[in-house]
């Protein structure tokens, strides 16, 4: 067994054993087969006593102890009779997870391929050296399964994965069990990213799902990056779960995203799923899938935070959403009450390739943001937001990613360009200090501010599509959707 191997070595292991291909860049490239996304029916949580009056059974599948002992005492015999019976060396990566070392989670990782080894060190902290009293042990041995299976057990601390290369199974099974114990101290757990300004002031929250912008919007030159897609806020402030990013790679370009680009070319990223072309990526050819990822540690974003988290509490709060019908405004201010309901609906779009099976965007419902990774009752969450908003004052956005001038497939995806301007406004003070009118169409509230800032066609979505009744008809369908998703809470 290989304890804590360091990243070069792995990546060596990795390309030795064909598992990977070295790029010109010095990063380099892994496949994952058939299996490019998560696979969403896979994951089940062990019903027991102590876990049996707390899980959300409704949205998530129970698996007995017998059948889950079955299971485990498989992979204990494979990670120790595999160097034996089949030559393969067993990894084995003890990290943390959590930045902030007071609120850390402890996790013994076991790989049966060194390129998820150096996924792990990737994403979260390797070379453990810090005492915790929560620890995991987690073990993924892709070759066990025919079909995916993420096996949890919340008592005895121990992940199954196995029937799957896609690496972001690891990383979603951790920030699993994370929002089962961090409410346990009424701290929030969160699918989001988090940012600062230069002087570390000024925190911002992004909830979204893959896809709708989390890190590309959080990866900017101006602000310093804090993580891209798990934190927690605890009563000191915020804080990232992971040590590394995993962003979508599909029409990547140096252009429009620099800093992820960037870091997609040094040595120690990993690219998924990603079309090479000459020994270099070519990130719009989506030959593979929609769902091209690349890992890499945060370091390699530059002005990216060392230490993961901040002793402060957010100032925004901005809801990101992928509408594929195209009718919502570019932004909505939200008071507290409207942001709890945004929350528990979570609506957005299913963007292509995050799940198997989807190849166009589907509107969709997940509360909290991130729906099968809440193994607790939506409202639980819901709760501790409503807390945490009203007790440091955050100024509440729900920010519209996906279409404007028509729904997918008529209109077009909002410019990037013109999102950033939004969270620029957003973050400078200067939205939350302009007057806001009521959208007739949606009752949602619109700063009401100049072309320069907005062009009026894309601040009043109405105005930009070719048939007036068309939109009144989608917007009309949209709200009841929303009305109908807020009865369940």
């Amino acid at each position: 067994m290989l304890v804590n191997t360091g990243s070069k070595r792995l990546m060596e292991i990795s390309i030795r054993n064909k598992e990977s291909k070295l790029l010109k860049s010095g990063a380099m490239v892994a496949y994952t087969g058939e299996h490019t996304g998560r696979s969403p029916n896979a994951k089940r949580i062990v019903k027991d006593s102590y876990t049996a009056d707390k899980i959300d059974w409704e949205n998530n599948e129970a698996i007995s102890e017998e059948e889950f002992q079955r299971q485990l005492d498989r992979f204990l015999w494979f990670r120790d009779e595999a160097k034996r019976i089949y030559k393969k060396d067993i990894y084995l990566q003890e990290v943390y997870a959590v930045r902030d070392t007071e609120h850390s989670l402890a996790a013994d990782i076991y790989t049966e391929y060194a390129k998820h080894s150096m996924f792990v060190r990737n994403m979260f902290v390797p070379d453990r050296d810090i005492d915790t009293e929560l620890k995991y042990t987690l073990y993924q041995f892709p070759s066990l399964s025919e079909e995916p299976m993420v096996l949890v057990s919340i008592t005895k601390k121990i992940i199954l994965i196995s029937g799957t290369l896609y690496s972001g199974e690891i990383k979603k099974s951790i920030f699993t069990v994370l929002n089962y114990h961090f409410p346990e101290k009424n701290y929030l757990p969160m699918h989001c990213s988090v940012n600062v300004d230069k002087d570390g002031e000024n925190p911002a929250i992004f909830f979204g799902l893959s896809g709708t912008g989390k890190t590309t919007l959080s990866s900017e030159e101006g602000r310093i990056l804090i993580g891209d897609d798990e934190h927690g806020w605890t009563d000191d402030g915020l804080t990232n779960f992971e040590n590394g990013c995993y962003a979508k790679t599909i029409n990547l370009s140096k252009e429009l995203e620099p800093q992820i680009w960037s870091a997609c070319q040094k040595p120690g990223a990993i690219l998924e799923n990603v079309v090479i072309k000459d020994g270099i990526p070519d990130f719009d050819d989506p030959k593979h899938t929609q769902n091209g990822r690349a890992s890499y540690p945060a370091s390699f974003i530059d002005g990216a935070d060392e230490k993961g988290y901040v002793k402060k509490h957010p100032k925004n709060i901005i809801m990101l959403t992928c509408d594929a019908f195209g009718v919502l405004p570019p932004v909505m201010k939200l008071d507290k009450e409207e942001a709890v309901k945004q929350f528990l609906l979570g609506y957005t779009a299913k963007v292509a390739g995050t799940e198997n099976g989807v190849t166009e965007p589907v509107a969709t419902f997940s509360h909290c943001f991130g729906a099968p990774f809440m193994p607790l009752p939506g409202k639980r969450y819901a709760e501790i937001l409503k807390e945490k908003i009203e007790k440091h004052d955050v100024q509440c956005w729900l920010v519209n990613t996906g279409w404007t001038g028509g729904g997918y497939g008529v209109g077009k995806r909002m410019s990037i360009s013109v999102t950033r301007n939004i969270i620029n406004k957003i973050h400078d003070g200067s939205l939350a200090e302009a007057k806001t009118f009521k959208h007739k169409y949606t009752g949602f509230s619109i700063p009401d501010v100049k072309e320069d800032v907005i062009p009026s066609n894309i601040l009043k979505p109405e105005l930009g599509w070719k048939d007036k009744s068309e939109y009144e008809s989608s917007v009309s369908d949209l709200i009841f959707m929303l009305n109908e998703e807020a009865k369940k809470y």
